[in-house]
């Protein structure tokens, strides 16, 4: 069996689940861990009893050491915060606060203190009605490995919270949230991780924020200001819980643009969207300006915890916002890299995950960059690049013999078995720790960029520890990312219409869709599993129907993960699980030319996983069956939808993105694949 498929509790990234709270009838006489398990949703004691857990694991045998805590502001009560903070401080540890602020700043801040761990509370880009956990160790801020997971969970689940709820509060708390933001702004705007310079003028540029009511909120107007942007306009600033709604970057992810019938409501997809709307006001109002390239209007797009980034330009020649997702951004950076510094990068890594369009690693090895690609998810990207920094490590070290053969035979069984816990990576590492000195020093950068399409987007960081040390780190920004891709950006001198050319497609792009099937059970599909292997079957069918040459390539970092390769790697279809999300996916990347054939190869699949995955228990599975029932006969406007109101724009919004239901004028009314889903 699979690591996935053991009683692991976390996804890609975490813990994330819908809230409740443990006072509620369907939670009574139930234990955390059945909440969790068999509802789906996440209360507060399980919150408090997961901190308590993560905490015990790591510090077992040590003394009293400090966790720094951060949250997104989706629990404006506090209500899991304090949760999480009991949880930490009856395990023995101190808490430092940080309050509500944007997911890096808690790695960040922990390095620089040296803490022994960080906790993020938040469920990302997730609706604002889940919440979850970020975990960050000590070792360079990585985010746990499968083996992590599965150990923590197997702890978690033989806890009683009857136990941990009458436990004293032997940690501390402590207020840290002003050291930190300054931190934060010093560390944003130095001149190692920020490339704006003199030659740098950004007061031509009109810029709209939109930090999805979340962590960003307040903090990136500031930096954005201070670095001298003409106007800096913020929306969606409330910190009141309603983190991405008609906001952030999810509702933008496998879009390149948006256009003025998608935000003429009520029928438009963003016509609730503030910050898409606000950009086209200006863009109209100043497109004059912009026609001579006197003027930009641009919109920096965030998720709820600050660590994704999406940018929108708005093309005054076609009166339209282009999209750029982390695929586009990440290639504007590498541009500007490999055009400024070309033997500084030269050879450098260019990583990114199995989601981005196949063509922007092809661009990249053209600038003279290494393309890599990687599973889905930021801490692979940084796996990629501790075990190249290790490596270089080894071979400038002067090893004895013994350790030399230790190392490379440790290292050989790692690429073949693939990284599934930091303690083998800290293994690596103290191989090399007793080193007698070093041949020379590596002074070329290891990394250019590394990328995922849904707004992770990652170059080198330099911080300075308390100690004075000055150390790298990696890890998602969306700040950091905004800030560098407009320097990027402004460096894209030329006439108007070729500026607009250059910056919404930087790389010519290839053919890229996601298909959805929401409220699914997640554990009928894994590798080998019945559902898994009748999609494989099939999918290798429809390929060779349309005489595409098909294997299957394997990802030891997410080995459940179906991925049919074709054409030697041209096009290819992913199949995952969400790790955030009970959703699964399936992923259509390739050549133009190959869009019909991918997208009927895709449809196949997605019926199979419709017909198999659909978890009739969950409450929004009958609701989602209950909408489609009222307008299997007639068009209905979403307010004379008989759904429950707090779920009904979730809902809807989902069921759009599944494609089986559509608006026009008169309103929702079934799809094509809708009528389908309806009759089997």
């Amino acid at each position: 069996m699979n690591i996935a498929n053991q009683q692991r509790l976390q996804g890609t990234d975490g813990i994330r689940r819908e809230t409740r709270q443990s006072s509620i009838t369907e939670c009574k006489n139930l234990t955390p861990q059945q909440v969790f398990l068999e509802k789906g949703w996440i209360n507060e004691q399980f919150m408090e009893l997961y901190s308590y857990s993560h905490i015990k694991n790591i510090l077992t045998g040590r003394n009293t050491k400090n966790v720094v805590v951060g949250w997104d502001p989706r629990d404006p009560s506090g209500f899991f915060v304090d949760a999480v903070t009991k949880g930490i401080r009856k395990a023995g540890a101190n808490a430092l606060l940080l309050g509500v602020v944007p997911t890096p700043l808690v790695p960040l801040f922990m390095l620089h203190e040296k803490a022994d761990c960080g906790i993020m509370i938040t469920a990302s880009h997730n609706p604002n009605d889940q919440n979850g956990i970020k975990l960050f160790s000590s070792f360079h801020g990585m985010k746990p490995l499968p083996l992590d997971d599965l150990q923590l969970s197997k702890y978690v689940l033989r806890q009683k919270y009857s136990s941990i709820n009458n436990s004293p509060l032997k940690g501390k708390l402590k207020e840290c949230r002003n050291k930190a933001l300054e931190l934060f702004r010093g560390f944003t705007l130095s001149p190692e991780n920020s490339w704006v310079d003199k030659s740098i003028n950004f007061k031509n540029v009109l810029l709209v924020i939109d930090p999805a009511n979340g962590s960003l909120t307040g903090i990136a107007k500031n930096i954005f200001a201070q670095v001298g942007f003409g106007k800096v306009f913020e929306v969606n600033k409330k910190l009141n819980g309603d983190v991405n709604l008609f906001s952030g970057v999810a509702d933008l992810e496998g879009r390149d643009r948006v256009t003025e019938d998608q935000i003429k409501g009520p029928t438009g997809f963003f016509h609730r969207h503030k910050a898409i709307k606000k950009i086209f006001e200006m863009g109209r109002k100043n497109k004059a300006s912009l026609l001579k390239a006197k003027m930009r209007v641009v919109g920096a797009i965030f998720d709820a915890d600050g660590d994704r980034f999406f940018m929108l330009e708005y093309d005054p020649f076609k009166d339209l916002l282009w999209v750029l997702s982390g695929d586009e951004t990440a290639i504007l950076q590498a541009h500007y890299l490999s055009t400024r510094f070309p033997k500084e990068y030269k050879n450098s890594l260019y990583i990114n995950t199995v989601e981005s369009d196949l063509n922007a690693a092809m661009v990249a090895e053209k600038m003279g960059l290494k393309p890599q690609l990687t599973a889905v998810g930021d801490k692979w990207i940084l796996l990629k690049i501790l075990l190249k920094q290790l490596e270089i490590k080894s071979k400038e070290s002067e090893l004895p013999e013994k350790k030399r053969i230790l190392f490379k035979s440790e290292m050989k069984r790692l690429k073949k078995t693939g990284v599934k816990s930091i303690s083998s990576l800290q293994k690596l590492d103290n191989i090399l720790a007793n080193k007698k000195g070093s041949r020379k020093k590596y002074k070329k950068p290891i990394l250019a960029v590394g990328s995922e399409e849904t707004g992770h987007n990652i170059t080198e960081s330099k911080f300075t520890q308390s100690d004075g040390r000055i150390v790298s780190i990696y890890s998602g920004n969306g700040l950091k990312s905004a800030l560098n891709t407009l320097v990027a950006t402004q460096h894209l001198a030329d006439s108007p219409k070729n500026y607009y050319a250059k910056v919404s497609r930087p790389f010519n792009p290839g053919f890229k869709d996601t298909l959805y099937v929401y409220y699914i059970h997640q554990n009928l599909f894994f590798k080998g599993s019945t559902v898994w292997q009748k999609v494989k079957q099939t999918l290798i069918q429809e390929a060779t129907k349309r005489d595409f040459s098909s294997a299957i390539r394997k990802f030891s970092e997410d080995p459940d993960m179906l991925y049919i390769s074709m054409s030697a790697g041209k096009a290819g279809i992913f199949v995952r699980n969400s790790g955030t999300e009970d959703k699964i996916s399936v992923n259509l990347r390739g050549r133009k030319s190959d869009a019909s054939n991918l997208r009927e190869m895709g449809l196949e699949a997605i019926k199979i996983l419709f017909t198999t995955l659909k978890n009739r228990e969950h409450h929004f599975y009958k609701q989602e069956l209950y909408v489609l029932s009222q307008i299997a006969s007639q068009s209905l406007k979403e307010k004379d939808l008989r759904v429950e109101k707090h779920s009904k724009t979730r809902l809807v919004n989902e069921m759009q993105k599944q494609g089986i239901i559509k608006t026009d004028t008169i309103g929702f009314r079934l799809t094509a694949l809708g009528k389908w889903y309806v009759e089997n």
